[in-house]
């Protein structure tokens, strides 16, 4: 059977009709799933999926007012939907969707799209969207697009949305990118080209520049494979090896007690565990731990020691946890569902993280924003504000943003309500317990579009019921332009970081040096610092990031400076081979580190005669 697009409109909203728009109390969003998945099955069986469609039509069947709600709520972070005062080409970490229906993927303006993408052959209609949008990494192998959009109804809104997305007459947005937009200086101080082992940085409050100094960039990487003269660079006395490779859009590291290497590989929604022998340059073995999960990212073993009984695992939406015993390489059983749901949105930042107190009684779960700086939520009353504030915490945003941009906490069996435990940390991805003082850490990636030099990203220990300012404020008392005259009562309540790191570096997951002994251990001054991994900048006009930094602490209290650990990552100005996303410490005192610009795992060592 097959209808024309006319034919399937009336049909899908007579069956829409017919279901009825039923309501989530709490969320006063329409619950659709089995509505429109059964609608959208309904329709693609009619012939609804036809190529030609959304090609001859202005629109796409689909409620456009909803998709442009659900793609401002879980997508705009990434892509912009508009062009710039004159018209050029303005894009974010992913590529500007103005006109996507009806050209060939990868071929959009100024953005570095991926070997796979421009491989695929795809272009951008109804079906191929919708099938995208389903789930990109199985429709593209190789794409970076990390978030599926899951439920049918929603789908179809978003691409009837992209379907009004057309560019003004003589406006070219499909040429193939010759390069990436930059809106800042070719080179400065801690940008790439300076980088090098141990360069020292002190960002201070004083150091920063008034909002939009510089033109807000959309500068990101064109990854390649490694260059052949290409090398990492380590301080003096170090080396680094090549130690894994093949590594599926790799994540966090985590080291289990017996020396086992545990990795989230996010992308393909499962963790893999590594097991090595003390020095060598080769693991041992090479195992799938579990898979078939939802973006896995933070992984802790519970209890702390050498004999924990679990491995808990941060989906994008969820807690679960595996039964485990020491030297497992796969998971004997299902997990069981700690914390069922961890925000009522999913979209923009994905990743969390899970770290557990120093005495085993608290689980804490890092939860990013969904959008860069809340710029959809509604106004809210100081009383009702008050109202909310009384429940969520100061500072604790809503709408969308209830639940994001915080740090939660609950018991390790979830039985506790989950609750706030800080607000205002834009996208807190890696956590960390200091064991000596009890103290949480968290690495931030703070909010884009007010310049190359802000705002700084951090590293930070995390106060109970603090307030660290977003989308409000950043750094202290510094209000956002975009917000402002909007919070006056937060003036002088947001705390101040303690490690400023270069605006748009990215930091990622960071790990205390640890090891006292081992055949690869650091000298005794590294014991006690904190080693970051740094995605690298997209957002500034020139690049920084890519490599792995080290953080000082002076008996446990940080000085507010960092110096450069591992570079090398950086080709040119426009091209990098690594994107470093996890480190951790080995069991003989090495120093792991995953990239997933390649899915490479990195080995630095200190040999000892």
């Amino acid at each position: 059977m097959n209808t024309t697009l006319a034919e399937s409109t009336v049909l899908f909203y007579a069956l829409r009709s017919q279901l009825g728009e039923p309501r989530n109390a709490r969320s006063c969003l329409p619950v659709r799933s089995f509505r429109d998945t059964l609608i959208a099955g309904v329709l693609l069986l009619t012939g609804l999926g036809a190529t030609h469609a959304a090609a001859q039509q202005p629109s796409f069947i689909g409620d456009v007012n909803r998709g442009k709600n659900f793609f401002q709520q879980n997508c705009a972070m990434c892509h912009a939907t508009t062009l710039g005062p004159n018209n050029e080409v303005v894009t974010g970490q992913g590529p500007n969707l103005v006109g996507v229906l009806g050209r060939r993927a990868a071929t959009g303006s100024n953005f570095n799209y991926t070997k796979a993408l421009h491989e695929s052959g795809l272009a951008w209609d109804a079906t191929t969207l919708e099938r995208f949008l389903a789930d990109p990494p199985t429709t593209v192998p190789g794409t970076t697009m990390p978030v599926p959009v899951r439920n049918a109804g929603d789908r179809l809104d978003t691409i009837a949305y992209l379907s009004t997305l057309t560019a003004p007459a003589g406006v070219a947005v499909t040429t193939t990118p010759a390069s990436a937009s930059a809106g800042g200086p070719a080179t400065d101080a801690g940008d790439w080209h300076n980088a090098a082992p141990g360069l020292k940085h002190h960002i201070r409050l004083s150091d920063l520049p008034a909002p939009y100094s510089t033109s807000s960039a959309g500068n990101g990487p064109q990854v390649v494979s490694q260059p052949a003269n290409a090398r990492l660079s380590v301080p003096a006395g170090f080396t680094v090896r090549l130690f894994v490779t093949g590594l599926s859009g790799p994540r966090i590291l985590r080291t289990a007690p017996n020396g086992d290497i545990f990795i989230a590989e996010t992308r393909a929604n499962r963790i893999r565990v590594i097991r090595t022998v003390d020095g060598a340059d080769t693991p041992s073995q090479n195992e799938i731990f579990a898979d078939g999960l939802d973006r896995p990212f933070g992984i802790a073993f519970y209890p702390s020691g050498d004999e924990p009984q679990w491995v808990y695992v941060a989906n994008n939406n969820s807690v679960v946890r595996f039964p485990y015993h020491r030297g497992e390489l796969k998971a004997a059983e299902a997990p069981q569902v700690i914390v069922p749901t961890l925000a009522e949105s999913t979209g923009g930042h994905t990743t969390r993280d899970l770290a557990f107190s120093a005495d085993n009684k608290r689980l804490f779960i890092s939860v990013g924003s969904g959008s860069n700086v809340a710029e959809t939520i509604g106004k809210k009353t100081p009383k009702a504000t008050r109202a909310w504030e009384a429940e969520h915490g100061l500072g604790a945003a809503w709408d969308s943003e209830t639940n994001r941009a915080e740090i939660l906490v609950t018991d390790p069996e979830g039985r506790l309500p989950l609750r706030t435990f800080a607000t205002g940390i834009r996208n807190g991805v890696g956590l960390a317990m200091d064991q000596t003082t009890g103290e949480l850490w968290t690495a931030t990636n703070e909010r884009d579009g007010l310049g190359d030099d802000l705002v700084p990203d951090y590293i930070t220990r995390v106060k109970e019921g603090k307030f660290y300012g977003w989308p409000w404020y950043y750094l202290g008392n510094h209000e956002d332009p975009r917000h402002a005259g909007e919070r006056p009562d937060l003036a002088g309540q947001a705390v101040v970081p303690d490690v400023l790191l270069q605006s748009h570096s990215a930091p990622l997951e960071l790990a205390f040096y640890t090891a006292t002994k081992g055949m690869a251990a650091f000298p005794v001054e590294y014991r006690g610092d904190i080693f970051v991994a740094s995605h690298g900048s997209w957002n500034r006009g020139s690049r920084t990031g890519y490599k792995i930094v080290r953080v000082r602490l002076n008996h446990g209290v940080p000085t507010g400076e960092y110096d450069d650990f591992l570079t090398g990552f950086v080709v040119d100005s426009r091209s990098v081979w690594g994107r470093p996303v996890g480190v951790a410490v080995a069991r003989d005192g090495a120093l792991l580190v995953a990239e997933d610009g390649n899915g490479t795992l990195w080995r630095i060592a200190y040999p000892r005669p």
